[in-house]
């Protein structure tokens, strides 16, 4: 924060109207137009691409630089170094735990990953055919009214219940959304597995005798850790929109999950395998980069370059590492999905025409072929990314609410009819 002002100028207006610029700890600075509407004039700024919603402390990106941020650790050091619960924890809290806080913080999420009787029961309402997003949006908002009597999102306390809750319960939803597809029982967690192993075990295991692969474990542990919070983007948005009014915490993350539902959000690893699918073959390939290249040709190809990161998106880079680390211990060579993948991959990273447009693979081109490798439904995707989001979700409401806010309102440039008279029916043309 200083002293530095822009004036604005205004034709008809008598004199300037001076703003108080804002200056960030990282970023550009920020003009603080709050005053704008005391003078009858407000601005336009349609998707929100030059608006600052809030102030965070909790993430950063510089997109010009492929620069990743929680809490000032890189993203490549957190997940080389870290865990997806210590992530968490440093989204909650601020800084990185202790070894004691640390074995307290996973303790109490292995105390809380068991679900309701009512929400367990409830999945079974939905036809074994149903969309898994749609399922784990009506779950999660089903967790409101099961945490709705008591809970006081005023009390920091309830606060920290309710993220801790959240976080531990969402793999459980989200392995009971796949179980329920496939036709099988849920299975309950185990208190003896990590995070990502239980969420392997109660997803894929027939019973206690099933063995996690260590690698597939940390590669599902990187997935979540790459996806935990990503700043203001649509669906992080919507839950400080929602939560703005004091709604159920559990309310605002379902309208969260229900934003990321999007293709253009949270499915786009899911929309890398439809297009996999649409090429058909490795031999295919180089007919559809051509038609990627063709200007006149509606053909894009999914999974490369980013609306953020004008880089190399720093998340992928340790994605990559991942997928060939899994493909590597499966030995899915033969996987002609894959192989498309992996020659699009080679593409990109020595062809010209992506390397000048800066169109890398991004984070969900690795994570949707790492994924798939695992053995995930393409339809289950974005449910993986529910489960890896859900503490930066849960992060950003906190933060709001822990302090004072006010109710999201925004403005609108109305382009509708003027005043118009009523015409009886009767006497219309």
């Amino acid at each position: 924060m200083g002293d530095k002002h822009a004036r604005l100028f205004v034709d008809g207006a008598d004199e300037a109207i001076e703003l108080p610029i804002l200056s960030p700890s990282l970023g550009s600075d920020v003009i603080d137009i709050a005053q704008l509407t005391k003078q009858g004039i407000f601005t336009y700024d349609p998707g929100f691409v030059s608006t600052a919603s809030c102030d965070s402390n909790i993430t950063y990106i510089d997109g010009d630089n492929g620069v990743l941020l929680h809490r000032g650790y890189p993203i490549e050091q957190l997940a080389e170094r870290s865990d997806f619960l210590e992530l968490c924890y440093l989204l909650l809290e601020g800084a990185l735990p202790s070894a004691a806080q640390k074995s307290e913080f996973e303790r109490t999420i292995a105390a809380e990953r068991n679900l309701p009787a009512g929400i367990a029961n409830m999945v079974s309402s939905f036809s074994t055919g149903a969309h898994p997003m749609g399922i784990i949006t009506a779950l999660t908002g089903a967790l409101a009214a099961e945490y709705h009597n008591g809970l006081d999102i005023t009390v920091a306390e309830d606060r920290d219940i309710t993220a801790r809750r959240l976080i531990a319960k969402m793999p459980t939803l989200a392995a009971l959304t796949y179980r329920h597809g496939q036709g099988k029982p849920p299975l309950p967690p185990r208190e003896d597995l990590g995070y990502a192993e239980n969420f392997l075990y109660t997803t894929f295991a027939d019973d206690e005798n099933y063995e996690i692969n260590p690698v597939i474990a940390r590669a599902m542990d990187r997935i979540f850790m790459l996806h935990a919070d990503h700043e203001q983007n649509a669906s992080t948005s919507t839950v400080r929109l929602a939560g703005s009014t004091g709604t159920n915490p559990y309310s605002a993350i379902a309208a969260g999950v229900a934003a990321l539902w999007g293709p253009s959000h949270g499915g786009a690893n899911e929309a890398v395998l439809s297009m996999l699918a649409d090429i058909g073959s490795p031999d295919n390939i180089d007919t559809y980069v051509a038609k990627a290249k063709d200007r006149n040709d509606p053909f894009r190809i999914m999974g490369f370059g980013h609306r953020v990161y004008k880089n190399y998106d720093p998340r992928a880079t340790v994605m990559q590492e991942t997928c060939h680390e899994v493909l590597a211990e499966l030995g899915v060579e033969a996987d002609e999905t894959l192989q498309m993948a992996q020659r699009l991959e080679k593409i990109a990273l020595e062809d010209e025409f992506f390397i000048e447009r800066r169109l890398y693979p991004n984070v969900d081109f690795y994570s949707g072929i790492t994924l798939k490798a695992i053995g995930i439904p393409t339809e289950m995707f974005t449910v993986i990314f529910v489960t890896g989001r859900t503490p930066g979700w849960i992060a950003h409401w906190k933060e709001m609410v822990s302090e004072a806010y006010k109710i999201g309102r925004p403005r609108q440039l109305y382009l509708g009819e003027t005043s118009r008279d009523y015409v009886p029916l009767e006497q219309r043309s």
